[in-house]
Formats: structure tokens, sequence, C-alpha cells
């Protein structure tokens, strides 16, 4: 009877996955390449902010992260890809984004606690350790496949082990 409810389960849950998956495939793929430009549009930037900020509060207040200012020229304060003015709060810079649709796909992956999209994300992981553990009821643990499977999951285990600490 277990068997039975597994693979039904199994089944229907995987066909719900396979949308799922394939949002966080693609998603997972791009976050890749964060630090890099690949995808990435520019933007021009022109934000009034207080004036008179130094260093971090600049960042905070432009919201950028790992702010650092490089340079001061007179009233200018220089950083990379862009610049404040003291006197008058005004920050011009290059801000470079993902295509909204891909940006947000990638939140999937970085969404915490305090957001709504924190129980898709149980709920696929729940889901997918389920899947995996049940696809061991799709077998009979005595036949040639399901041994041979054996290895491959260890194999699996080990290789995922080691490359968590290379």
């Amino acid at each position: 009877m277990t068997k039975k409810w597994m693979r039904i389960i199994h089944r229907y849950l995987g066909f719900f996955l396979i949308g799922v998956m394939i949002v966080y495939s693609l998603s997972g793929v791009v976050l890749i390449f964060r630090n890099t430009d690949f995808l990435k549009s520019e933007t021009k930037v022109e934000k009034t902010i207080k004036p008179n900020l130094n260093g971090e509060a600049i960042g905070r207040a432009l919201k950028i992260k790992r702010f650092r200012a490089e340079k001061t020229e007179g009233d200018l304060v220089l950083f990379k890809n862009g610049q404040y003015n003291k006197t008058t709060g005004l920050a011009e810079y290059t801000n470079k984004e993902l295509p909204y649709v891909l940006n947000r796909m990638t939140h999937l992956h970085k969404a915490t606690s305090a957001e709504p999209l924190f129980w898709l994300n149980v709920f696929s992981g729940v889901s997918l350790f389920f899947f995996a553990i049940s696809s061991f009821w799709m077998f009979m643990p005595k036949t040639k496949i399901f041994k041979k499977g054996m290895y491959f999951t260890a194999f699996g285990v080990v290789l995922t082990i080691i490359m968590l600490f290379i």
C-alpha cells in the first residue's frame, strides 16, 4: 500500500515540480553569473539625497551594496560608476540590472522568511526531498537496477560533499 501511494504522490508531485524547477533552474544558472555583467543592461540614475553625506551614508541613501567612495574632488565624491555632489545632494551613477523578468526569477533564490516567496521555497525544498526519497520506491530493492542506482546515489552524495569543501 505504501509503495502504491509513494508512486502516485511521486508522479503528480513530479509533474508539479517540473514547472517550478524550470523557473528555478533558469534563475539558478543566471545567478551563477551574478558577479558579471552577463545579461545585464545599464541604466543611468540621477537621485537627489541629503547633502553633506560621507562614505557609508551615501551608500545607504543610494541603496548600493558594498559602497566605497574612491576619492573626493572638491564637492564631488567619486565612486564606482558614479559621483555624488555634497553641496546639492545630487548623485549620478550607472546601474546594471537584469531584465525585469529575470530579476524577479532570481529573487526566488534570495527570498527571506519575511517575504511570501519564502513559502514556495520551503514547499519546493520539502517536495524535492520527498521526491528524492520516494524515488527509492520506484524499483524493487533486490533488482539489478536498484542496486546500481544505489551506487549512483552514493556517488552523487560523495561528489556533492567533496565539492562543498573545494
